[in-house]
Parts: structure tokens; C-alpha cells; sequence
């Protein structure tokens, strides 16, 4: 007669097995990879497919938008307009004049990078990575370690790259760290994510460097990675306690990292082909800081 309640795999036998496979994938990870770059490349097309809904529905709002709500966003927009050209009157001003010094220093004029446009196609979902995937990729140029800023400062970086798609991995990664410098005295630092998306740290920073709530933190062009001037941050607290060898010091990005949609790909100057590997905390950034005789 066959028994009611068949024995199964014992637990010892399971947990050896999970045990054994879960060695095999660490070893062979670093050979997985170019089998995940070409399932990405495959399954891009896919996220195209699964972005159809959003874009409808989008294209939906604006197309029912009411005359009243057209003719407030058109005042609105005259109004930035005539904001940002008063801007760029005084820009150009300076402009000139930052020439005018360059020329007397003797020091080349950094020509304009080139730029492009990128949209957002997914956020990650796991809590403990940031990151997310734009709609271009190698075939429009995009390289691994490529800088990414929005209309506010630095997102972060490119750290994956497909034939239609790339991945960017967010300032606040507790991976990613940034060389930066305060405006306001040339003091060099390192702002280093902690997973959080309104928080930067300010590691290993000597209680006498000068620093105040409220300083602009602007990449400083150290690490060949991020170009000089791109705005960061900008200093919330510092924390000067007797008991601590440094001081403790927090900065909020100044890019909207929890509404990003557009995104700004950057080629710096001479480097609009070359890949790189991400910078990575503890690893191309010295978290010292330098202070300003």
C-alpha cells in the first residue's frame, strides 16, 4: 500500500544545496557579467514597451488641459523667460571679463561640453541602491562613469550601459563619493552618500577646517570624473564635539534626486569616448579634507 505522507528532501540536503549554489554564483559573478549586459540589451526594448503606458497617459493630461490652465503656464513662463535673460545679460558680462582675466593669466578657456537631453524610464526599488535608468545608451554615445546633472547640480554618474538604455547611479548611494570644494574659501572635500536621498556626509573633516551652514559645495574637477563648478550641495549642520577626532558634518544635495525626470548627460571636454570606472567611496576619492592657508 502507498503511504498517505511520502517523505520529502530532508532539510540538511537543502541547506547544503543553497550552500553549494550560493558559492558557484559568487564565483563565477564577475563571468556572469557580459551575459547581464546582453540580457539588458535584449530586455531593453521591453522597458520601452512597459514606458507606453506612462507616456499615454501623459500625452492624455496635456491633451485635456484647459485654456485657463495654458494661458497661467504661458504667464509663467514669460515671466522665467525674462527672469533668465536678465540673467543672461549679466552672465555674458561676466563672461567677458572672466576671458578678459583669463587672457592676461595666460590660462586656456574651457570650451562648452557637449550635452544631451536624457529622460527617465525607471527607478530602482530596491531601498538600499540608488539608481536609475535612462532612455539612451551606447549607441548615442554614453559612456561608463559619465557625469549626470539635472537643472539644480550633480545627479551622479553613469555605472551600466546597454545598447538603448544606461544606469546612473545617484549621489546618495552609500557607494558614491564625490570630490567637491567649498565656494566660498577653495576648501577641498569629499561628499559621501549614506542612502539617503536629501543627506550627503562630510567625512574625516578637522574640527578647525572652516566651514558654515549654508556654504555651496561645487565639484572641484579632482578625479578627472565630475567638471569643476557643477553646484552639489550645501551645508546643513556641523557638529564640532571635544569627544570626536572630526568634525561631523551633513550637506543636502542640491538636484531634486526623489522627482528626477530629465536628466542632463554631460561629455567633458576631451574625454567624450573614454570610459571609466565609477568612483567609489574609499576607492579614486581621499576623504581628507585640505584646508585654504
Amino acid at each position: 500500500m502507498k503511504p498517505i505522507f511520502a517523505r520529502g528532501i530532508s532539510n540538511q540536503f537543502r541547506l547544503t544545496l543553497a550552500i553549494v549554489l550560493s558559492v558557484i554564483l559568487l564565483v563565477a559573478n564577475d563571468r556572469l557579467e557580459p551575459v547581464r549586459q546582453s540580457i539588458s540589451s535584449v530586455l531593453s526594448p521591453l522597458q520601452y514597451v512597459a514606458n507606453i503606458p506612462g507616456a499615454i497617459l501623459d500625452w492624455s493630461a496635456e491633451s485635456i488641459a484647459t485654456r485657463n490652465m495654458l494661458a497661467k503656464q504661458n504667464k509663467q513662463l514669460l515671466r522665467q523667460q525674462l527672469l533668465m535673460s536678465e540673467r543672461l545679460q549679466r552672465f555674458e558680462h561676466l563672461r567677458q571679463e572672466n576671458d578678459r582675466l583669463r587672457a592676461l593669466l595666460g590660462s586656456p578657456v574651457h570650451m562648452d561640453s557637449k550635452k544631451m537631453v536624457a529622460e527617465v524610464m525607471e527607478v530602482a526599488s530596491d531601498p538600499f541602491r540608488h539608481y536609475v535608468v535612462l532612455n539612451h545608451g551606447a549607441r548615442s554615445g554614453v559612456f561608463v562613469g559619465q557625469p549626470v546633472v539635472d537643472a539644480h547640480g550633480v545627479v551622479g554618474q553613469v555605472v551600466e550601459i546597454s545598447e538603448l538604455t544606461s544606469r546612473v547611479l545617484l549621489i546618495s548611494d552609500v557607494t558614491h563619493a564625490i570630490p567637491v570644494r567649498v565656494t566660498r574659501n577653495d576648501v577641498r572635500l569629499v561628499a559621501q552618500g549614506i542612502g539617503e536621498l536629501d543627506e550627503l556626509e562630510l567625512r574625516h573633516v578637522a574640527k578647525s577646517t572652516d566651514l558654515r551652514v549654508g556654504d555651496l559645495l561645487v565639484s572641484s574637477g579632482l578625479g578627472k570624473r565630475f567638471p569643476e563648478g557643477y553646484p552639489v550641495a550645501r551645508i546643513m549642520t556641523v557638529e564640532r564635539d571635544d569627544g570626536q577626532s572630526y568634525a561631523t558634518v551633513t550637506a543636502q544635495p542640491l538636484a531634486a534626486l526623489d522627482r528626477i525626470r530629465y536628466l542632463l548627460l554631460i561629455w567633458p571636454d576631451g574625454n567624450q569616448s573614454e570610459q571609466a570606472e565609477p568612483i567609489e567611496a574609499g576607492a579614486d576619492a581621499q576623504p581628507q579634507a585640505e584646508e585654504t592657508p
